[in-house]
């Protein structure tokens, strides 16, 4: 089981994209915004403009004949108000305080501090109505007076707030059209800022348990220092590691030496007792300092398959010549109880650890001797296929016990039919490293009848 290191608080990815999008929305609300804004201003502007344009036309028929203000109403002054919309249109136009003609209750402020032509704007209500209002003033002789005029056209603005609604209509919808395809590419965004942070997850999770080189990948530069602690963490890691190992190691060549001593010692002392009582005593010792000497020696093993699968030597080697010199090393122990090891070997040529490889065979061939019954045999079986190389080993011994046979390549671990027999359970750990060091598998199954058989496949050359 893989412990973890701490609760995953949100995807970053999630709320870079969420972060992104609250700001898409709030542009899209302010360009929604400002475009009503500016269309409500360039329609009223518009209108005003028709409104001054038609006040002037007006303006400009008035005269004064034999004593009298005589006004024309050009009919233009009124058809371009009509061309703007369908909004309904007033007008008055006053001369003093008389009116010349018009709507006589149209709400027009008194205009007496406004210069002669300047046309003055101003919103009103009339008849239930909103109306928009420009009036100006014009100074006409009358005689040889002055007489002020007043030209005042009015519209309403129905038509205004139509044509704003609907180009605010228009820039929500552009708004909203905004705002989806900058989601989708905050989405992008996000996605893409990330993909470098991703490869770096990638690219540890592809390493092996024990590779511990530095990560040398370009990276951003916010992410230069995450990869530099990092490679400074695997360093720390590996140097602690190779500490561990130099230690286990040399604790090992320690702990053997003088161990051979005492079993050497027992065994002189084991020849010379006659007492039964005593004797007994000396053999669990004898048995006790071989079970140490054993793991002793596995202990090294193992550090030394730790140390050197991150670099293995491509060594070229013939698997049959590593097993060769596997059984005649295991030959004389095997003697010892009457087993004959028989060999069935093919050439099998491959690139990889000599040192590694031929750990593995012996410890598969030194188990399968050591819990092998007497006068029994043990065979080891070389043999190419088409791309791998096996190596078989069976035995008739116990078999592998009950329960899941992968479980036994874990450290320590050992079958519950083999009480009373010295061992370690370092063994088929070691070869199962070794092989996965070298891309293959170590395959274990109990034999019809009794006895195991042990596979080692190795991907040839």
């Amino acid at each position: 089981m893989i412990a973890r290191a701490g609760r995953a608080s949100g995807s970053i990815g999630r709320r870079l994209t969420l972060l992104l999008a609250a700001v898409a929305a709030l542009l899209s609300v302010m360009s929604w915004a400002m475009v009503t804004g500016l269309a409500r201003q360039a329609a009223e502007r518009t209108q005003d403009n028709v409104l001054a344009a038609s006040a002037t036309t007006i303006a400009e028929t008035l005269r004064t004949e034999r004593g009298e203000v005589r006004l024309e109403l050009p009919y233009s002054a009124f058809s371009m108000l009509g061309a703007i919309s369908e909004d309904r249109v007033f007008y008055l136009v006053t001369a003093g305080r008389e009116t010349l003609t018009g709507y006589p209750d149209l709400p027009v402020p008194t205009l007496d501090v406004t210069p002669p032509g300047r046309v003055v704007f101003y919103t009103g209500s009339y008849r239930g109505d909103e109306v928009r209002m420009a009036s100006l003033t014009r100074v006409v002789l009358l005689g040889n007076e002055p007489l002020r005029t007043v030209v005042t056209v009015a519209q309403t603005r129905n038509g205004v707030r139509a044509l704003t609604g609907e180009l605010s209509q228009f820039a929500a919808t552009l708004s909203v059209a905004f705002f989806m395809v900058a989601v989708g590419l905050s989405f992008f965004a996000a996605r893409t800022s990330l993909r470098p942070l991703n490869e770096i997850a990638q690219a540890v999770s592809r390493r092996g348990p024990s590779d511990l080189r530095p990560l040398k990948r370009p990276a951003p530069t916010e992410l230069a220092p995450l990869l530099d602690a990092l490679n400074r963490l695997m360093d720390r890691l590996g140097q602690s590691i190779r500490r561990s190992e130099d230690f286990i190691a040399e604790a090992a060549h320690r702990v053997r030496t003088p161990l051979a001593t005492v079993r050497a010692e027992a065994e002189v002392a084991l020849r010379s007792i006659r007492d039964e009582s005593a004797r007994a005593r000396l053999r669990r010792m004898i048995h006790a300092v071989d079970e140490s000497s054993r793991s002793a020696g596995q202990l090294l093993d193992h550090a030394t398959v730790a140390f050197r699968a991150d670099h293995l030597a491509g060594d070229r080697l013939d698997l049959a010549d590593l097993a060769r010199r596997a059984v005649e090393a295991l030959e004389p122990t095997a003697a010892m109880k009457d087993i004959e090891i028989r060999l069935y070997a093919e050439p099998a040529e491959m690139e990889g650890d000599a040192v590694l490889l031929d750990n593995a065979i012996r410890n598969v061939l030194d188990n399968a001797v050591k819990y092998s019954h007497e006068d029994t045999a043990v065979t080891v079986r070389v043999e190419r296929m088409e791309k791998a190389a096996r190596i078989c080993v069976t035995d008739e011994g116990p078999g592998l016990g009950e329960g899941p046979t992968e479980r036994l390549t874990e450290r320590f671990r050992r079958g519950g039919n083999v009480e009373g027999i010295v061992g370690s359970g370092l063994g088929l750990t070691i070869a199962a490293d070794v092989l996965r060091a070298h891309g293959g598998r170590l395959v274990l199954r109990n034999r019809e009848g009794r006895g195991a058989c042990v596979s080692l496949l190795l991907p040839s050359s």
